[in-house]
């Protein structure tokens, strides 16, 4: 591209032209320089879209999860980055020490024909009129009201509004430069704070990054090409602007066009307005600079100058509005369907006694089906991932365990200290009678000494199986009566109270079952015949063994109990103590066999029938009990919506008004944006 030169000696005045002119580069013709409004035929279209966006964003749609298209200025600390924006506004930027942008500032330019500028902040709720000359204070004071008087950062966003002849049509927003040391008083984490704010706003796909890099420095060292990069690794969506070119002219053409940082979207070079330039003269010096400098006059016009880059993000953010806009408004339909679907299956706020009965029943009703289904028949499609709430599983899982733990206790292992306990009980229980006479007495301390051994165990597996039972019963009264807040807490405290009853009640069934097998030796199951004959019918042979001095090894194998030490048996050779001994030991492996069984099918019946009554008829007494208690609040408690609920239906409530205004905002201005997908 070439382009034809404007005497620098002609300067025009303020009336002469806009306050901010464009580069318009005919590519067909020869080289020739026009200075011409920057106001294109974009400001006309796009401006409506801007407004609508702005809107968008006045309604915080991004809470709603929708991003919005957006040019993001983001920049290293002192790499120029207020010098362009104060360019493209024609208007004077906070400068200073430090950091000058301790707060988003989302800055709107729109071009109007008005005699006078108009610049308004909004913050806070409040819009605040300034102008031209005491716009720089009255961002500072917005920013200390947003961030402090420190110098500390906020992610809270300031809007400025210029509507002023000849700014392009554009809204960008500039946060603070990237600084790693922390100084003048700022935090010790300002560089991650600073980080987690541009992260926040150039990760969105719908952002246009706009790199402010230095002339001065190595591109691949700033700080700000490096966060872009980490987000758009193809650059597609970053656009470079860099500034001080007058500063560092020496080698800018071969940065530019080598392009090391994978900058997608293309340089634009400016020189930075000096001193007490006016916006005018600054752009009368940067022409002349691009074009008599020897180095700088090397590169190409199209990517020079101010005017270039307003007519580049004028383009660039025509193309980004057609592209996002369309899926802008899909996600705002799906989005306002989902909220209106989720506000229709909330329960209705019942308003009389007769709601809330039904409602009331219809809890009972579906909780005990619930019970019914996952404790009885053992149907859990209700919780198809949910292991603890496949309750007769995890029963029989733990009466498993029990049984298990009952079998293998000390006091069912017939091995260990083989007759002792026998041969002691009957030295004391010796009477005047006849001989070989078994005394019942021997028998029955056996066996009480046995039980009173394994007690503990039946109350233990009863006392956490209610305890399971309990998490169980809350989690399901908890689901069906979710929407109903006060009367949640009634139904539970019902729940806990009925459990804790019906676990009482099942650790007394136990201590009596105990207890009768310490006074009672009973059972008319023939299983404890046929072990005691078999038992007895290996008596001589063992006895013998026992006694035999030329056995080898001291363990006797005895059929139907095991491997047997017998070496503490050698010291009575009495036949009789050790037959007698024998028989009582017979009846005591043969009768515990019976004693475990009863403890475990006598248990587990009674759990079942507990948990039959509990579901049929108990919870619901309890609970209606519990609520007509002179504390319990009644059934009205219904009439009383949950936080939860309440809260959900203020969200969404607030959240579908917020949809419809966007959606109604967006269909008014679809028709306008057909033109820029082509440019």
């Amino acid at each position: 591209m070439a382009s034809g030169k404007k005497s620098s000696s002609t300067k025009a005045t303020k009336h002469d032209r806009p306050s901010l002119s464009l580069v318009c580069v005919d590519v067909d013709q020869p080289q020739t320089l026009s200075i011409a409004p920057i106001v294109s035929s974009y400001n006309e279209k796009i401006r409506p879209v801007l407004d609508a966006l702005e809107n968008l964003r006045r309604l915080n749609i991004a809470k709603e999860g929708i991003q919005l298209p957006t040019i993001v200025v983001v920049g290293d600390q002192s790499s120029g980055k207020s010098s362009v924006l104060e360019s493209l506004a024609g208007i004077s930027l906070p400068r200073g020490q430090g950091i000058c942008t301790r707060v988003p500032l989302v800055m709107r330019l729109q071009n109007h024909l008005l005699p006078q500028p108009e610049l308004v902040l909004e913050y806070n709720g409040k819009n605040v009129s300034t102008d031209e000359a005491n716009v720089s204070h009255a961002i500072n004071t917005a920013t200390e009201e947003l961030a402090g008087n420190a110098k500390g950062i906020s992610n809270t966003p300031l809007t400025l509004i210029v509507k002023k002849n000849g700014v392009p049509d554009l809204t960008m927003v500039d946060l603070p430069g990237i600084t790693r040391v922390p100084v003048h008083g700022q935090p010790d984490n300002i560089y991650d704070q600073i980080k987690d704010i541009i992260m926040q706003y150039i990760t969105p796909e719908e952002s246009i990054i706009l790199n402010v890099l230095s002339a001065t420095v190595d591109f691949t060292t700033c700080e700000s090409i490096r966060m872009s990069q980490t987000v758009d690794k193809t650059g597609l969506r970053t656009l470079a602007v860099v500034t001080k070119a007058d500063k560092s002219p020496e080698g800018l053409l071969e940065k530019v066009t080598a392009d090391d940082v994978n900058i997608g979207l293309g340089y634009v070079c400016v020189r930075n307005r000096i001193g007490e330039e006016s916006y005018e003269e600054a752009r009368e010096e940067e022409l002349k600079l691009f074009e008599s400098h020897s180095l700088l006059s090397k590169i190409d016009k199209s990517i020079v100058g101010i005017p270039v880059l307003a007519q580049k993000l004028v383009h660039v953010q025509a193309q980004i509005i057609s592209k996002t806009l369309p899926e802008i408004i899909k996600k705002i339909n799906e989005k306002l369907g989902n909220s209106l679907n989720e506000l229709e299956i909330l329960p209705a706020n019942l308003s009389s006694m007769a709601d809330a009965m039904a409602a009331f029943m219809q809890i009972i009703s579906l909780s005990r089906d619930s019970l019914r289904k996952i404790l009885l028949i053992g149907e859990f499609e209700d919780y198809p991932d949910e292991k603890e709430m496949h309750c007769t599983a995890r029963l029989v899982e733990m009466l498993n365990s029990y049984a298990n733990e009952l079998e293998i206790c000390s006091e069912s292992n017939p091995t260990k200290d083989f007759l002792m306990d026998e041969i002691k009980v009957l030295e004391e229980a010796k009477i005047i009678g006849l001989p070989n006479f078994m005394p019942r007495t021997a028998f029955l301390t056996l066996l009480s000494k046995k039980v009173k051994g394994i007690s503990y165990m039946p109350i233990n597996f009863v006392d956490n199986v209610w305890n399971y039972l309990q998490t169980v019963v809350t989690s399901v009264l908890n689901f069906h009566s979710s929407n109903y807040y006060q009367l949640q807490v009634s139904i539970r405290r019902a729940a806990e109270l009925l459990i804790e009853k019906k676990k009482k009640s099942s650790i007394q069934h136990v201590l009596q079952a105990v207890q009768m097998e310490k006074l009672t030796d009973y059972t008319c199951n023939p299983e404890y015949l046929k072990e005691y004959n078999n038992l007895m019918s290996h008596q001589e042979g063992f006895l013998k063994e026992v006694t035999n001095v030329n056995r080898e090894g001291n363990t006797v194998k005895l059929e139907g109990v095991g491997v047997i030490n017998v070496v503490h048996l050698m010291k009575y050779p009495d036949m009789l103590t050790l037959a007698q001994a024998y028989d009582l030991k017979a009846r005591l492996i043969a009768y515990w066999k019976i004693v475990i069984r009863r403890l475990i099918d006598v248990i587990a019946m009674h759990l079942m029938l507990s948990i039959n009554e509990l579901i049929s008829t108990d919870l619901q007494k309890e609970i209606c009990h519990e609520l007509l208690a002179p504390s319990g609040g009644g059934v009205q408690r219904l009439l009383e919506e949950s936080p939860s609920i309440s809260g959900k239906r203020e969200r969404l409530s607030r959240s579908v008004k917020v949809l419809r205004e966007s959606k109604d905002t967006v269909a008014n201005i679809m028709d306008r944006i057909g033109v820029y997908g082509d440019n």
